[in-house]
């Protein structure tokens, strides 16, 4: 099993979900996103995977990037992911991604059922 783990080590949900992942025998291979920020094709990718209908799901959308950039007034998916991928705090987290599927670890439980 190859398991990712979209992770910031700054989050509690993060720190949480990865914790629980090593309680269950997990060993996921750590991407700090902020630092190893997507692509917009990865992010279509995911979003896809966590079978999301819309990008703004998988939004944070108290960011002062999302009021700055003004994008509640965004219609455009395709500019909203941009948006992501430029500003990656913008990406809800933590992602764990296993095979086909992912989930947001919010709250944490649950991504055991894409184990």
């Amino acid at each position: 099993m190859s398991v990712e783990i979209w992770h910031n080590p700054r989050c509690t949900k993060s720190r949480e979900t990865l914790a629980l992942l090593r309680q269950k025998g997990v060993e996921p291979e750590i991407r700090e996103y902020l630092n190893e920020t997507p692509s917009v094709d990865e992010l279509k990718t995911v979003l896809g995977k966590l079978g999301f209908d819309t990008v703004r799901a998988w939004m944070r959308t108290k960011e002062a990037d999302y009021k700055a950039l003004d994008l509640k007034n965004e219609a455009d998916e395709d500019r909203l992911l941009a948006a992501m991928a430029a500003h990656p705090k913008l990406i809800e987290r933590p992602v764990v991604i296993n095979g086909a599927r992912a989930a947001l670890g919010r709250p944490p439980e649950t991504v055991l059922g894409i184990l």
